[in-house]
């Protein structure tokens, strides 16, 4: 069932509608996007190419398991990962969401080989921002001995992605500080 918007518009004016009506605009990095950064994602890409007419603000493709169709175009994963693909998104998204096993398969809670999804997409001019990481112990495989920090600096510093989407802002922040060097001129002050 869709739901029908006063005017003819779609959801997704009405969306952009509502973020420009609190401030959200620009493109990726800009001076206006840096005042207020946001960023539009979606598991639909027919979505996403719709809204690029209508904002410059960053958007990211998410693409579910391996298993999965995409949402509204019918493709299988392997068709919105291939080289191709990303030439074609790359006009309307900055980033690719991927559930994180995707990337670096796990197999009874233990890493297997990463997939080249990291590299392929840097090469296309993508980046990318593997999802949820979360501190339960559950859901931080054994290779981290269940340390969330550990499993950041992996993700960070090994498989080279972008950024990282956690239930858990705060410890990605941390991490953040904690592993960031100083500023030029910093000094440590007792």
């Amino acid at each position: 069932m869709k739901v029908k918007w006063p005017d003819g518009k779609k959801f997704e004016d009405v969306f952009v509608d509502t973020l420009k009506k609190y401030g959200y605009n620009g493109s990726y990095l800009s001076k206006d996007w840096l005042k207020q950064p946001g960023f539009i994602q979606s598991f639909a890409p027919l979505s996403i190419v719709y809204i690029s007419n209508n904002t410059d603000l960053p958007k990211i493709l998410l693409i579910d398991n391996t298993t999965s169709r995409i949402e509204d175009t019918n493709q299988t994963y392997f068709e919105v990962t291939s080289n191709a693909y990303f030439d074609y998104i790359k006009k309307y998204v900055v980033d690719i969401g991927r559930g994180k096993d995707t990337v670096v398969p796990a197999v009874n809670n233990h890493l297997q080989s990463p997939t080249d999804l990291v590299a392929r997409a840097h090469a296309h001019g993508l980046q990318v921002h593997p999802y949820t990481f979360q501190n339960e112990n559950k859901y931080i495989h054994f290779e981290f001995h269940q340390d969330f920090y550990i499993e950041f600096d992996f993700w960070i510093n090994k498989m080279g992605v972008d950024g990282l989407f956690t239930d858990f802002t705060g410890s990605l922040h941390n991490f953040q500080e904690w592993t960031a060097p100083l500023s030029p001129g910093m000094v440590n002050k007792p």
